[in-house]
Formats: structure tokens, C-alpha cells, sequence
């Protein structure tokens, strides 16, 4: 039988803004989908999510900051789109960049914590009565 190694350790970003609003990898990955197929509705399919999901997210992005990140245009002649702004491009860049440096940081951290997590076939202590 082999011996599976159980998948790396890897923190997630995901900045609160006030509101209620928050920024973290959906949004950011969603960004990117639009910015190599032009379309939320594509993007949204890549993501497995709905057309409305996708357009709420990006609505969400785009009132979040006092620059659009996404720029779309209604169906037409030219058929409808979308385009992430270079605002939109400079926030994926740094978004990506915030998520390096929190891996850097805490790289010490999360070998330590794989090397004491349980493999997945130790069996749970009993309860305490």
C-alpha cells in the first residue's frame, strides 16, 4: 500500500473591510478568470458559479474601492464583455503579493505545524467523562 502524504499546509488571505465587505482569493481569482476570457459570465462558469453570482461579486469589487476593477459593456454589435481596469491589475498584483509575503512570514510556523498534525489515520482520543 502507499503512503499518501496529506496535502501542505497554506494560510488564506482575506482582508475585512468595514461594511461587512471583504477582499480574499474568490474575488481576486474571479478578476483573473475575466482577465483571460473577457466575460464575468465566462469567468463565473470557470468558477462554477452563476452569471448573477459572478456580476454581484463583481458589482461588490467594484464599490469597494474608489476605482473600478472591472469594466463591462452590454451585448450589441460588438457582443458584451468585460475587462479588468489597470486598477483591477495592480490590485490582483498586490493581492498576490500579500499572499507570498504572508506564506513567507509564516513558513516557520506552518512546518512546525504540519510536523505535529496527525497523518489522518490516528484514531481521535476517547472523551473524558
Amino acid at each position: 500500500m502507499t503512503e499518501t502524504k496529506p496535502l501542505p499546509l497554506h494560510p488564506v488571505l482575506r482582508i475585512d473591510f468595514p461594511q461587512a465587505e471583504r477582499l480574499g482569493r474568490g474575488k481576486i481569482l474571479l478578476l483573473e478568470h475575466i482577465r483571460e476570457t473577457g466575460s464575468i459570465s465566462a469567468a463565473g462558469r470557470a468558477m462554477d458559479m452563476s452569471y448573477r453570482r459572478a456580476w454581484l461579486l463583481v458589482s461588490a469589487l467594484n464599490a469597494m474601492f474608489s476605482q473600478a476593477s472591472v469594466e463591462s459593456q452590454r451585448g450589441g454589435k460588438q457582443g458584451g464583455g468585460a475587462a479588468v481596469t489597470p486598477f483591477g491589475e495592480e490590485l490582483i498584483l498586490r493581492f498576490r503579493a500579500m499572499e507570498a509575503k504572508l506564506a513567507q512570514a509564516m513558513a516557520e510556523d506552518l512546518l512546525w505545524l504540519d510536523d505535529h498534525r496527525a497523518d489522518g489515520t490516528a484514531t481521535a482520543p476517547a472523551p473524558r467523562s
